[in-house]
């Protein structure tokens, strides 16, 4: 039987997720070994940021029915931030709901001020957008739509584009059937040819050109690089996708034991996957253990009944 849409909206929801927590739990257990001893012997799946912005922006498309909303989404991320800014938030969130607050500005132009008024290029709208991405899957606004909700934190061209390279990635993919044939080749035409910055094009050669040659997951890191700028983490996470696209573990894992940002690039990776082989794909008790499982489970009934 093929994969229901809910159950490619649950797989983006908890994919990321569950991404989220154990890259989290990687960043302090690196060999997998002592990682899977924690995953194993632990109690809740602890996300961060990553998924409570996430968690954000699918409450926002949920009351809008679908449509985005700047200040909306902002007020959303800024309420959730409040209630808990223990998450690991970067320092640029925190900056930038003051600077609008004080100046009475919108979060996007107050996000425009950060690093002497270029704007980030992190990855955090990146690492938010699959719940977008998966609900605009058969929309042609899906790239404005995706540059509107990462402007709210993001200023940067890099960080606006790479936000929207992933939504398009998770649409692509929640569009595909996992037990058909890969169609590798469009998919990575695609992706090219919808970035729009040239750092963000030719990073995404290197991983079409890193899973041609078989690189190993060492090689790959070390070639792509894996900071916390969306043109080098997003690739990799692309990268861990690509080249264990069958199983959510081995992608997951791939993803969060070369070093990096690990939380973020389990949490893309984990989307990726997870829009690709739906929720039914990811270990259940994995899933069973995720903290706040009936928001996120709640939440991607909502998106999939909505109509953009």
């Amino acid at each position: 039987m093929p994969v229901s849409t809910l159950d490619k909206f649950r797989g983006a929801m908890l994919g990321g997720a569950v991404g989220d927590a154990i890259g989290e739990l990687a960043s302090a257990h690196s060999d997998l070994d002592s990682l899977t001893d924690w995953i194993s012997e632990g109690d809740v799946l602890r996300y961060t940021d990553d998924t409570a912005m996430s968690i954000g922006l699918a409450e926002a498309l949920s009351m809008s029915g679908g449509a985005i909303n700047e200040e909306e989404i902002g007020k959303i991320f800024q309420r959730n931030y409040g209630r808990e800014p223990w998450r690991d938030y970067s320092s640029s969130v925190p900056a930038i709901f003051a600077s609008a607050k004080r100046h009475d500005m919108p979060f996007s132009e107050a996000a425009a001020r950060l690093h002497d008024g270029t704007g980030s290029f992190g990855n955090g709208a990146a690492m938010r957008i699959a719940p977008l991405g998966i609900l605009y899957r058969n929309s042609d606004k899906l790239r404005d739509c995706a540059e509107q909700s990462a402007r709210i934190t993001h200023a940067h061209a890099v960080g606006i584009y790479g936000a929207a390279i992933m939504a398009w990635a998770v649409a692509q993919l929640a569009n595909l059937d996992p037990k058909s044939k890969f169609p590798f080749a469009e998919f990575c035409t695609g992706i090219v040819r919808f970035a729009q910055t040239k750092e963000m094009r030719l990073k995404l050669v290197q991983v079409v050109e890193l899973i041609a040659s078989k690189a190993s997951p060492k090689n790959a890191a070390k070639t792509l690089t894996l900071s916390q700028s969306v043109a080098e983490s997003l690739p990799y996470s692309l990268y861990s996708f690509l080249s264990n696209m069958k199983s959510f573990e081995d992608c997951l894992y791939c993803a969060i034991l070369q070093g990096g940002d690990r939380d973020t690039l389990g949490s893309m990776a984990g989307a990726l996957s997870g829009s690709f082989l739906g929720a039914k794909a990811i270990p259940k008790d994995w899933i069973s253990r995720i903290e706040n499982l009936d928001t996120l489970e709640d939440l991607a009934k909502r998106l999939n009944g909505l109509s953009v």
